[in-house]
């Protein structure tokens, strides 16, 4: 590889080092111009102008939420799968079964039973208060249509000591019938308790929401700590933090909005929280940091926060951007929900980018210099200048990786490839809730059914039977379905009132969780049911939990190819439009998936082989959830992308000023690096703070996006690439002629007034020169 490390001699092709410096400092000088360039000198001029539209914009956004805003729910179609159809004959078919079910699981203390004359006094008597009016439905509450007999054959345990009833609600319950739910376990507890009896409770009306408010919190007081650290002054540290929340703030009043016209998922709030959070803090910090720089070398605060939104804008506006391109090909999916999940996440990037290109610049303007006031004690202030920069130890660590380039680029890519490779141990499915947190309700009634019941108890697998005059099908299924390897037991067929459709419950011998729950529904659906089918025209359909999950899995994975054929097709387009060099789109590409196999593999080695596992708050394994994969994938490829193109705009401004490859990677580091390694950690940290809730698929979310967002920034954009591009030399510009005819010349530094030259490198083969 070809060394071109900056010394004068080395490469004759290329003026003189201070030539080259000197037209550097030249290009730097001059003002930007385009219509990004207009757009932020306007913000930068009439400043007031900007909040007083903004301040219009978020008032017309609270009036919408007040008109036509909705609340969150959680609903889940697969069109096309066994599940879905199995669902939609059900809801058809079966309308006295529409309500929300909660089971109420009573135990006696360990070695008692249940019915004793006090303790079955006790428990009779919670019924048949749920059974009085004051539990009724009405119009607006959700209420008690019925409760079973927790002291039948089926509901009792043969030890005596466990029982459960299911109590049925006239409606699917949401979280904003939650006080409903939780007024019938107080009464529950209020009646049996006196008679030693505990009672806890799961189904599907029992959901706890996803708590929020702590873990944000965390997460902006680690950001404001790393950015007193980075800026030394407070009023700088809190700009990030200001603009971050006032995101976050207008991304919930267009998800509440969103929410009206369409069903969004209760989980989205949280993503929301995690992303915008995080992706407002970085965007601000690079503006904010290109503003104190250009200030720091002499520029006006109106030229200055002019030039910060046209060159580190136009880097912010290419972030999100990618952002935008990974999450819209969820929608190749084909699973409403994991779209919806997707665009609601992503909603704290939109709001982020255009506050940051206009509402942003429009406040540094007003600043000006106060933007270094009220230094942070203890700590010496920061020089920003470019002779400062080059003293620090992240401009010394770029020079130490350029240095030794080949043996960083083997080692960190040797060791990142077998982290990744524990990914191939995922085995995506539904983890249940007994491995939610002891201290959930629903975990416990979830360890006392299994206990009492078996542990398949907790996830049977409805299986739905469409006659279609064929009315011995029900009956012969039931009996084929009897002695299959891996069911503990199997109801009679349920028929609805036309006895046109049937429903047989299958309990497994396992837990709705564990593969051999995976193996029995691929059983029943490829040989069980084929076989008490065959000749007829009845329609079966094997449903519940274990096979959703595995619905949701297969459409994914039939999928994937055409998904990341978009995202990194698309992706790889815009960075060769942005970089005009094919070499940085692929290396953009490759190292953002591999930086995404890490966090998979690392998810995977924590949660479902269970390293670690105690440190997260949960103490049983389970399998990742299968949606999650996907939209983690989208976000992260968006999300790593930013850094790419945060560090790779400024190296690529460095070269077509004037610097060769290596020069330009080094100057690149020392301006841009500390932004991007304080931007990397303080995601990383918002990212992990969302581990400290209870709500276990939040924290795959936090642990996941945390690893990889840790891992692209520090040890593949900061190491890995740099000493790539080192050991490629000017072969790193590559841009084959006629993709740069084709593609617009749109790149991601901003046209300068009179132009800019760019040193001619000698051509070798294969080997052209980048343009500006």
């Amino acid at each position: 590889m070809p060394d071109d490390g900056g010394m004068e001699g080395k490469n004759p092709g290329l003026p003189p080092v201070g030539e080259r410096m000197a037209e550097r400092r030249a290009a730097h000088e001059r003002l930007a111009t385009g219509a990004l360039a207009r757009w932020t000198r306007m913000c930068a001029t009439h400043p007031w102008r900007v909040i007083a539209g903004w301040l219009g914009i978020v008032v017309v956004l609270i009036a919408l939420v007040s008109t036509v805003g909705g609340s969150l729910r959680d609903e889940f179609e697969i069109p096309g799968s066994d599940t879905q159809r199995a669902t939609d004959l059900i809801e058809a078919e079966f309308a006295s079964e529409q309500g929300g079910v909660l089971n109420l699981v009573f135990a006696a203390p360990e070695g008692e039973r249940l019915d004793t004359a006090e303790r079955r006094e006790a428990i009779e008597g919670a019924i048949a208060r749920l059974e009085t009016r004051a539990f009724a439905p009405t119009e607006d509450e959700a209420g008690i249509e019925s409760v079973g007999d927790p002291f039948s054959d089926e509901t009792f345990s043969d030890d005596g000591r466990i029982a459960y009833a299911e109590a049925q609600f006239d409606r699917v319950i949401f979280e904003a019938d939650r006080e409903a739910v939780l007024a019938v376990q107080e009464a529950v507890r209020e009646e049996v308790e006196p008679a030693g009896v505990t009672a806890e409770f799961n189904g599907d009306a029992e959901f706890p929401p996803i708590e929020q408010g702590t873990q944000e919190l965390l997460g902006l007081l680690a950001a404001l700590i790393v950015l007193l650290v980075v800026f030394r002054t407070f009023v700088a540290s809190g700009i990030p933090i200001v603009l971050a929340l006032s995101a976050l703030a207008t991304a919930f009043l267009l998800l509440f909005i969103l929410a009206g016209l369409t069903t969004i998922n209760t989980i989205t709030p949280l993503l929301v929280s995690m992303i915008g959070l995080g992706v407002g803090i970085d965007y601000s910090l690079f503006i904010v940091t290109r503003f104190r720089q250009l200030l720091h070398e002499g520029l006006s605060p109106v030229d200055a926060a002019a030039e910060a939104g046209a060159s580190a804008g136009r880097a912010v506006l290419f972030a999100g951007l990618t952002v935008a391109i990974s999450v819209t090909g969820l929608a190749f999916f084909g699973l409403d929900f994991v779209t919806k999940l997707g665009i609601g996440s992503a909603l704290g990037v939109l709001t982020t980018v255009l506050i940051a290109n206009s509402l942003l610049l429009a406040v540094l303007r007003l600043l000006g210099h106060k933007v270094d006031r009220f230094k942070v004690p203890f700590l010496p202030a920061i020089d920003d200048s470019e002779a400062a920069r080059e003293r620090t130890f992240v401009a010394g660590w770029g020079r130490t990786v350029t240095s030794n380039a080949k043996v960083v680029f083997v080692v960190l890519l040797l060791a990142g490839l077998a982290l990744a490779s524990t990914s191939g141990l995922v085995r995506l499915g539904a983890a249940d809730q007994g491995t939610a947190p002891e201290e959930q309700t629903a975990r416990r009634a979830y360890d006392l059914l299994a206990e009492g019941f078996g542990p398949g108890f907790n996830g049977p697998i409805p299986i739905v039977v469409d006659v279609n005059g064929d009315e011995g099908v029900p009956q012969r299924l039931y009996e084929s379905i009897q002695g299959t390897e891996g069911v503990a037991s199997v109801a009679e067929p349920q028929l609805n009132d036309a006895e046109t459709v049937a429903i047989v419950f299958v309990t497994p011998s396992s837990a709705p969780q564990d593969k051999a729950t995976d193996e029995l529904v691929e059983r029943l659906r490829g040989e069980v049911v084929p076989a008490a089918t065959e000749g007829s025209d009845a329609e079966v359909y094997v449903s519940g939990l274990t096979a959703a999950f595995k619905d949701i899995g297969d459409r994914i994975l039939s999928r994937l190819p055409i998904f990341l054929l978009y995202v990194i097709g698309v992706t790889f387009i815009v960075l060769a439009m942005a970089f005009r060099s094919i070499v940085i789109s692929l290396t953009a590409a490759v190292t953002t998936i591999l930086s995404a196999f890490i966090g998979f593999g690392v998810l995977t080695l924590i949660v479902q082989e269970g390293y670690l596992l105690e440190y997260i708050g949960l103490d049983r394994t389970g399998p990742i959830e299968t949606f999650v994969p996907p939209i983690a994938f989208a976000i992260l490829f968006g999300l790593s992308m930013d850094y790419m193109v945060f560090l790779m705009s400024r190296i690529r401004e460095e070269h077509v000023h004037g610097l060769n490859t290596r020069e330009a990677v080094e100057h690149g580091v020392a301006a841009i690096g500390r932004v991007v390694v304080a931007a990397a950690v303080i995601m990383g940290t918002v990212f992990a703070a969302f581990i400290l809730t209870s709500d276990r698929i939040s924290k795959e979310f936090g642990i996941l996006l945390a690893v990889a967002i840790l891992t692209d920034a520090l040890v593949v954009r900061m190491t890995l690439v740099p000493a790539f591009l080192t050991m490629l030399g000017e072969k790193s510009w590559y841009m084959p002629r006629w993709l740069d005819r084709v593609l617009p010349n749109i790149t991601i530094e901003a046209p300068h007034e009179g132009g800019t030259r760019v040193f001619d490198v000698p051509e070798r083969p294969a080997d052209v020169a980048g343009r500006p």
